[in-house]
């Protein structure tokens, strides 16, 4: 018995809406995971960013391993605990962050030896311990260990690089072995190249796996070469298996990758943006660091759902942002969450309604009107 289940219940075009049932309760795709890199989404309380919306977030191996360690995290009760939330987690496998760490690292066969950019402290990074750190997380879904390959990459580069990550994705999976409350997914690479990344997902379905992802994307090819590579890659991965497009990203990435048959994403954008001043809305981003908002007394939303945007006017958020007050970041998160995960509800419900074309053109719309036709 594995640790996930995906049904799938509604399909309009390659676009599909359905369910993960997971032991910690049932994740609603397409799903956007908020990023809890160090076991906090920053700025949020954990209800907060339920009530936003989500059903699960994203933790980060690399950083909980070096603070404050997965033993002691384990030891306290695991993740979920520590950080109370008690719905489904997705670790990484700490590789993306330690393949960006340039002339800090050591690559092998064998895995990746890196400083830690705390202290400067020595470790050492294989499939193996990576599954060991987020079991001892007690992460629901579990990734393996990859290369994420660079960008730019020569087709040689990048060939080399993915064959190297699906040696690691089959020790990742001998290390895992069979669970019932935990799922392993594998992740594809190959760069742009078509033909590796064919490769890669036949390798991948071949070990076999309860999800597959997509890397080594939104690393600065641009939207269209992403949208080219999905293109060439998710009709490969198993209709009845998950697939998540890891680090993407802005919403209109989101959408395309949605069209294409994405169900999963994760990324730091919404949190990061809220951090420095620019809100996610229906018509488009506003920086509230611009003096246009010092004087308005609208809110960012007055349909939504969520309090930050619908209840606090912007003049009240300019001021925030501009006398640099934590409640600035904390509002303008909350109000990006949550424009996220409606965005994500939309999609389902357009999905569902067979009419996903239209609500594309709906809100690709607003986003092109922006903001500044509602003065």
């Amino acid at each position: 018995m594995t640790g996930i289940r995906f049904v799938t219940h509604a399909r309009d075009g390659a676009a599909r809406t359905g369910v993960l049932h997971t032991p910690r309760g049932d994740i609603r795709t397409p799903a956007f995971m908020p990023v809890g890199t160090a076991g906090t989404v920053k700025a949020m309380l954990p209800e907060m960013v339920r009530q936003a919306g989500a059903d699960i977030v994203l933790g980060n191996t690399y950083h909980l391993m070096l603070r404050p360690g997965a033993k002691r995290v384990a030891k306290l009760g695991g993740l979920h605990e520590f950080m109370q939330w008690p719905r489904p987690i997705l670790t990484d496998s700490g590789g993306f962050q330690v393949m960006s760490l340039s002339g800090l690292r050591e690559l092998t066969e064998d895995g990746v030896t890196f400083q830690s950019h705390i202290d400067g402290s020595k470790h050492h990074l294989t499939p193996e311990r990576s599954i060991e750190i987020q079991s001892d997380l007690g992460s629901d879904i579990i990734m393996v260990l990859d290369e994420c390959t660079p960008f730019p990459a020569t087709e040689d580069q990048a060939k080399s690089s993915m064959n190297l990550s699906m040696r690691w994705a089959e020790r990742s999976k001998a290390a895992f072995g069979s669970r019932d409350s935990q799922a392993l997914f594998g992740i594809v690479q190959g760069g742009v190249y078509g033909d590796l990344r064919r490769q890669s997902a036949e390798q991948l379905i071949s070990i076999g796996f309860d999800g597959y992802a997509v890397g080594g994307l939104a690393v600065g090819e641009g939207q269209d070469l992403m949208f080219d590579v999905l293109d060439q890659t998710l009709p490969h991965l198993p209709a009845d298996k998950p697939r998540y497009l890891m680090g993407v990203g802005k919403p209109g990435d989101i959408v395309g990758a949605v069209e294409r048959g994405v169900d999963m994403f994760d990324c730091v954008l919404p949190t990061r943006s809220g951090r420095n001043g620019q809100a996610f809305t229906r018509n488009g981003t506003i920086n509230l660091r611009n003096a246009r908002h010092a004087e308005d007394s609208r809110p960012l939303d007055v349909e939504s759902d969520c309090p930050a945007a619908r209840d606090y006017s912007r003049a009240y958020l300019h001021h925030l942002v501009k006398s640099k007050e934590i409640l600035a970041s904390i509002l303008l998160t909350w109000n990006n969450l949550a424009y996220y995960q409606s965005l994500m509800a939309g999609l389902r419900a357009a999905i569902s309604d067979e009419r996903l074309h239209e609500y594309v053109s709906e809100i690709k719309a607003l986003w092109q009107a922006g903001d500044i036709a509602l003065q």
